[in-house]
């Protein structure tokens, strides 16, 4: 099997989009090396999603059939700086999606997220492998009716504001297309 290098992918990557705009199946094809026209390499697949309602259910079915064998699969609602870290010890390129589910998750169980953003985020600075994530750009809508609705999407505006700062490259992908936001070539010291 051909192998993608890592140079390919930076260290950190955020791909940011509206609801059905591509995000997940071009992270996918960035970590597999497909995008760059390679045999698919292994990579390792972070869901934050559950299967809490038989929709949910089905998507997440659509994901794994989409994706095939070749991913080894880690689901982690919450502790995603530990996933992160069980992930490296693969040694293989990192999808996180998403981290809109990963909020929504915290919010629901209570947790503080800002100190679960600064956990995750310190986890990057010994990762081996490139980590891709995923997450939704909320903030292009409509104001939401609620003060809960309000509260995620500005949670949800500060975390991908946060990982977008982090992160070596940016890609907001809209309509399938993607766009580049930002890009830091060299890897980080």
């Amino acid at each position: 099997m051909e192998h993608v290098p890592t140079y390919a992918l930076p260290p950190v990557s955020l791909v940011l989009g509206g609801a059905r705009s591509g995000k997940s199946t071009h992270a996918e094809k960035l970590v597999t090396g497909t995008l760059f026209g390679a045999t698919p390499q292994p990579a390792v697949y972070i869901a934050t999603g559950e299967a809490g309602d038989v929709e949910m259910a089905t998507r997440i079915m659509a994901h794994r059939a989409r994706r095939g064998g070749s991913w080894t699969t880690i689901e982690e609602p919450l502790k995603l700086a530990a996933a992160l870290e069980a992930a490296a010890a693969h040694g293989q390129p990192v999808l996180v999606d998403c981290l809109t589910l990963w909020l929504s998750n915290l919010m629901h169980a209570g947790e503080d997220v800002d100190e679960a953003t600064d956990e995750m985020l310190r986890s990057l600075n010994d990762h081996k492998t490139p980590v891709v994530f995923v997450s939704n750009e909320l903030g292009l809508g409509l104001v939401p009716e609620t003060p809960l609705g309000r509260s995620f999407r500005d949670a949800m505006g500060r975390m991908n504001m946060r990982v977008a700062e982090r992160a070596d490259r940016v890609i907001f992908m809209a309509a399938g297309l993607p766009l580049l936001m930002k890009d830091r070539p060299a890897p980080r010291a």
